[in-house]
């Protein structure tokens, strides 16, 4: 029995929402009606959240508010980073120092201001692609270089091509590893030997590591996400671990986030920088909220956790259903469900076609994750789940009348 609403959708066409304002003009683009179609539509794009918020959060807000809290600068207090390190022990068996928490603006804020510190221009970054699209441009607008590292599928499981990496990592010119743990799209939560291996080369090769672990809350029965800079101490001294509530607890617009700096060199760089770009002052309201999300609303992350493995096993059966040839990949972390759709041999241009003009289905296309997604299609399945049996239905009818 559940304790929370899962159930209800929440329109946020007047809420300034980033992602129904995409939808709204990909419709337009596109020439579609979303009121001549049954059963409710929500953009299944974005990595937030159109469920309503944890309810313990929402009241921490309101009495902070309530009781005179104060909208001004603010700094870290020891009850924020007890918050934040007494969650990272409980949830994930990880010792943190409150001395090693960096609060940031957001993990992507936090990421590009790390290569611009601890790389060169025309240094090299590695990427495990296809990647979560935001670090292609912080990278390249960086004056860094892409060294993408793809992803292969074996036995039905995206695994990093550990050979092409360490070949990769040999050349003097690149410098840091840009991870994602869990894996964005894909969805992989990676195994402690992988995580191994990878330290491994990231030893041996003097290279930075930027481990970006903001979905490592979202992890399915089954599976353990793993922190980086557990699988090996020598990680310590050339490791950035950066986490955020943003995705786990749907406050993505409160902007802030967790940088752990383990190494004090490099604690202090990344703090004169973070300063120098004036983001030495973290969200107020955000603080707030994470420390409400790590002390009072567990059960509610442990139920949209149970919401997405009820989800994917719906994607699942459809696709086993309706289009055989299509590969869901297994779901292990995050909520961002990864579809390959190139059996169907429709290019990017015609996917896109298909979904949100015929189907009125809001995907994140696979080709904005770079060229090795083409073909493929992002759902975003932490939403209720009549919504995404509505625009699977919607799917199912323009598949039959694409492919008839």
């Amino acid at each position: 029995m559940t304790r929370y609403d899962f159930e209800t959708l929440v329109d946020r066409t007047a809420m300034g929402s980033s992602k129904w304002a995409a939808m709204h003009r990909a419709a337009a683009a596109h020439g579609t009606d979303l009121t001549a179609h049954d059963g409710p539509i929500a953009p299944f794009s974005v990595a937030d959240l159109d469920l309503p918020n944890a309810p313990e959060i929402i009241e921490a807000l309101q009495e902070a508010l309530a009781g005179g809290l104060v909208l001004g600068y603010t700094v870290p207090t020891e009850a924020y980073l007890d918050a934040v390190t007494g969650w990272f022990a409980r949830r994930h068996d990880w010792h943190v120092e409150p001395e090693w928490v960096r609060v940031t603006p957001g993990v992507i804020p936090a990421f590009t201001l790390a290569i611009r510190e601890f790389t060169a221009p025309g240094d090299g970054v590695i990427v495990n692609t296809p990647a979560y699209y935001p670090m292609f441009p912080s990278i390249e607008s960086s004056g860094r270089r892409v060294v993408r590292n793809p992803l292969v599928e074996r036995e039905g499981r995206f695994r990093i091509d550990l050979d092409l990496l360490e070949e990769q990592a040999r050349d003097p010119r690149t410098t840091a590893l840009l991870f994602a743990s869990p894996h964005n799209p894909t969805g992989r939560v990676w195994e402690r030997k992988e995580l191994e291996a990878v330290a491994r080369i990231v030893v041996e090769h003097d290279l930075l590591l930027i481990s970006d672990e903001i979905h490592h809350d979202l992890v399915q029965p089954g599976h353990r996400h793993t922190v980086v800079t557990e699988v090996d101490p020598a990680l310590a001294e050339r490791t950035l671990v950066l986490t955020s509530t943003s995705k786990s607890f749907n406050i993505a617009g409160l902007g802030i986030a967790n940088a752990v700096i383990p190494d004090p060199g490099m604690r202090d760089r990344f703090t004169r920088a973070r300063d120098d770009l004036g983001f030495d002052n973290p969200d107020v309201l955000g603080a707030v909220a994470v420390q409400a999300a790590y002390t009072r609303a567990e059960g509610w992350l442990d139920e949209l956790i149970a919401l997405v493995g009820r989800n994917q096993a719906v994607l699942t059966a459809f696709f086993a259903e309706h289009v055989p040839s299509a590969r869901v990949a297994p779901l292990e972390g995050t909520f961002l469900s990864w579809v390959d759709l190139r059996p169907l041999g429709l290019d990017a241009e015609r996917l896109a076609r298909l979904s949100a003009g015929e189907a009125a289905l809001f995907l994140d296309e696979g080709t904005v994750f770079g060229p090795e997604g083409a073909g493929f299609e992002r759902f975003n399945i932490a939403t209720p789940t009549p919504v995404l049996e509505a625009g699977l239905e919607r799917l199912r009818r323009a598949l039959d009348a694409a492919l008839a």
